[in-house]
């Protein structure tokens, strides 16, 4: 009977975890890059996510690496 219960338990607590966080799911992603002259690499990346109680969150990300011109 304990085995039971506590099988019971953890599947209660799995499906309540489940509902409370919730997945993203990632609506649109885009990376773009550009090399300049000098040898410097400018990136960009740019992410949508909807949550599942609908909200909606961008992310953007620049990055520049600079290098020597060979």
């Amino acid at each position: 009977m304990k085995h039971y219960m506590t099988v019971i338990s953890i599947a209660t607590s799995c499906l309540a975890l489940s509902l409370l966080c919730g997945c993203a799911r990632e609506v649109s992603h885009s990376e773009t890059s550009s090399v300049s002259s000098d040898g410097t690499v400018k990136s960009k990346e740019k992410t949508v996510t909807q949550a599942s109680d609908g909200t909606v969150t961008k992310t953007e990300e620049s990055k520049t690496t600079t290098g020597t011109k060979p």
